[in-house]
């Protein structure tokens, strides 16, 4: 009879450990899901910020080469990039294409001429920049601040 009871106590303590062990690898991989929702609305922010900040800084500029000097110095100003270097150099040259997209686009058109697509662009450059860099691009803007103490003098 304790022989049974024993055997009968194991296996509830193995079903025991395999329901914690299901409990345990259905956390994970929600924390893993939810990391990865949260990263993709943080992006999709980003995306659109960055996009707009580019729409006013291409707007109204009067030739191309200005809308994408004016574009690029968005780019510089949102990742506080002051000077220059190989790797920043390469994510400007491949971003212009974006810039000139969009002017293009914002500019007065003829009838019959053909409107480059934003979205592409953007996609290129993103596959570009995350096939070249392991990460997507929009990870170069979490800036972490660090907490400042206010004085009052």
């Amino acid at each position: 009879m304790i022989a049974t009871t024993a055997i009968f106590l194991d296996k509830l303590k193995e079903a025991a450990a395999k329901a914690e062990s299901a409990e345990t690898d259905f956390r994970r991989e929600i924390a893993a899901r939810l990391k990865a929702i949260e990263d993709e609305r943080a992006f999709a922010y980003r995306r659109l910020n960055f996009m707009r900040a580019l729409a006013e800084a291409t707007a109204t500029a009067e030739s191309e080469e200005i809308a994408v000097a004016r574009a690029l110095a968005v780019v510089r100003a949102k990742l506080d990039w002051s000077s220059d270097n190989e790797a920043r150099t390469a994510v400007l040259s491949r971003l212009a294409p974006v810039a000139q997209a969009m002017f293009v686009r914002l500019a007065p058109q003829e009838k019959n001429e053909a409107l480059p697509d934003i979205g592409k662009a953007l996609a290129d450059f993103e596959k570009w920049y995350a096939e070249t860099h392991a990460q997507p691009f929009w990870v170069l803007f979490e800036h972490y601040m660090p907490e400042t103490p206010r004085v009052d003098f």
